[in-house]
């Protein structure tokens, strides 16, 4: 199942990467939502390599989930690879400069179920997929314009 979405933001390329690589400011995101968050390898550089252990409770159950940073070539694209009990999950980031200024950001997120639960957790998505992919795209069209405007800011 995959979910994708483009947007166009209004910064450089350089600017916008630096942003979305800011993975402590994910990291203390996702703490203040009461996931637990855990740098694999804390003194490694901001490479490709670099990965997260993570676990939180979702539907009534404890989940554990692992990222790996598998692709990092800045200032173009960023590939997140994660497992969990059963759903394989990549994310990818792509970054297009449409000019000096204004940047085309293409995010997708592809979910692959490797045993039965997951595939009825796959299946139980797929029957809300309008939906599912409506609140993707504003999810990734609200965080565009926060790197736009963050960017406006500094600028």
């Amino acid at each position: 199942m995959q979910f994708a979405s483009k947007e166009d933001i209004e910064a450089p390329i350089a600017e916008v990467f630096a942003m979305l690589s800011e993975f402590e400011a994910y990291e203390r995101s996702a703490l203040r939502r009461g996931i637990e968050v855990q740098r694999v390898n804390e003194d490694a550089p901001q490479a490709a390599g670099m990965a997260w252990d993570a676990a939180f409770t979702m539907r009534g159950k404890h989940r554990k989930l692992h990222v790996v940073l598998a692709e990092y070539n800045p200032p173009n694209a960023m590939r997140f690879e994660s497992d969990s009990q059963g759903l394989d999950a990549i994310l990818t980031v792509d970054l297009l400069a449409l000019s000096p200024r204004r940047t085309r950001m293409a995010i997708t997120l592809t979910l692959s179920p490797k045993n039965l639960s997951a595939r009825l957790f796959v299946q139980s998505l797929k029957l809300a997929k309008n939906n599912l992919n409506k609140r993707f795209r504003h999810k990734v069209a609200d965080y565009a314009k926060a790197v736009e405007d963050r960017h406006a800011r500094t600028a």
